[in-house]
């Protein structure tokens, strides 16, 4: 027998608690008893977007909710500003120019945060700009961009809404709503929500929704205006994923016993201990500079290749990490520490590229991976 391991990005490792609770006998969503359920997990959901503003359920993956964010704030025709430096960055961008938005793409080399001083630039020289969006983790690379000081350069601009993909933020690193100024913010589930793919949120501005008066784009599956109605007395506008949000109710409930401040704190020492742990085994990282906390990306070391690395991994020990992605394919590969993740899987996942590069003729010292790994995880204290 062989254990099974997700160590990729998404979906993510499933809490015990999370599967039981969807478990439960399923509730009709036009009921009493779902009524409260939603009202519940919608004020936790603010809490954790950390934004007296709504916060939205939508039955989706993430890529609904990136979907929802043009199609409800902008019109044929508005100018919008495209951080591109991965495979998400991009899809921004793809879904803006298929709603006939015309996208101001900037180009990040992958691996690298966008400099705040570009997108300024770029929003002076172009008044006009509707709206800029980007990702506060970059899945694709991790990579994680400054949303802070995009949105600082933003929130004064009436005319122009800052729209962040936290799909593999939220939950992971600080990106408080209100505090910052992010207009939309979106997520998905099967991230640091630790819930199988098919919810999307997306966090919703009193400045934004001035916006959605004024969107002419079609919309109707995903009309958040409808939405906003709707979940407000507790229901959604559509069937609802019932089993999904009691799910919901039950990740939420974890992450407030363990808080904000210590949920921020595990990912960094995870990241830190992964990434250190990767280095002394001669991995090059991808993102030098503005690493996430969700995912580390590497290059695998010299004479090793990456897809042996993540076939190597899943024929032999069972895990399943991921690879690059567009451009990136075949040249580096990823692993996750995000959700339901505590320093053993960190250590399990080290121990295993460890065994893997052995078997791929890798020649470094024994345990040297695992060990520096180990002193990150043991200096970072109790998690």
């Amino acid at each position: 027998m062989k254990k099974y391991y997700l160590l990729a990005p998404g979906p993510t490792p499933m809490p015990p608690r999370v599967l039981q609770a969807m478990t439960r006998p399923i509730l009709h969503h036009r009921t009493k008893e779902f009524v409260a359920l939603m009202k519940s997990v919608s004020t936790d959901l603010r809490w954790l977007f950390e934004t007296t503003s709504d916060v939205l359920v939508l039955n989706s993956t993430g890529t609904g909710g990136m979907e929802a964010a043009v199609t409800n704030f902008l019109s044929r025709g508005d100018k919008a500003i495209a951080v591109c430096g991965g495979k998400f960055g991009k899809r921004w961008a793809q879904i803006g120019k298929a709603y006939g938005v015309e996208m101001i793409e900037i180009e990040v080399p992958y691996g690298s945060a966008v400099d705040p001083a570009t997108v300024a630039r770029l929003l002076d020289e172009h008044k006009d700009v509707r709206a800029v969006f980007t990702q506060g983790s970059e899945t694709s690379t991790g990579v994680a961009h400054p949303i802070r000081e995009i949105a600082a350069l933003v929130r004064h601009r009436p005319d122009t809404l800052m729209v962040v993909d936290g799909v593999t933020s939220v939950g992971v690193m600080p990106q408080p709503m209100d505090e910052w100024g992010i207009d939309v913010l979106v997520s998905g589930s099967q991230k640091a929500f630790m819930l199988p793919p098919g919810l999307a949120f997306i966090g919703v501005s009193a400045k934004a929704w001035s916006f959605a008066e004024r969107s002419t784009l079609p919309k109707y599956y995903f009309n958040l205006t409808k939405e906003r109605k709707t979940q407000g007395n507790g229901e959604s506008a559509y069937t609802s994923a019932v089993s999904l949000v009691m799910g919901l109710r039950e990740s939420l409930n974890m992450m407030k016993e363990e808080g904000l401040p210590a949920i921020f704190r595990r990912h960094a020492l995870l990241a830190q201990a992964t990434r250190e742990g990767l280095v002394a085994l001669g991995c090059e990282l991808l993102a030098k500079t503005h690493p996430s906390a969700a995912v580390t990306a590497v290059y695998p070391p010299s004479g090793v290749a990456a897809g042996d690395v993540t076939s190597t991994l899943n024929k032999t020990y069972n895990i399943t990490a991921a690879g690059g992605q567009d451009e990136l394919k075949g040249k580096i590969f990823r692993i996750a520490h995000l959700g339901y993740a505590g320093r053993f899987d960190v250590v399990t996942a080290i121990s295993a590229l460890e065994m893997v590069f052995k078997e791929l003729g890798h020649q470094f010292d024994s345990g040297i991976g695992v060990a520096t790994a180990h002193r990150v995880l043991e200096a970072g204290g109790d998690l």
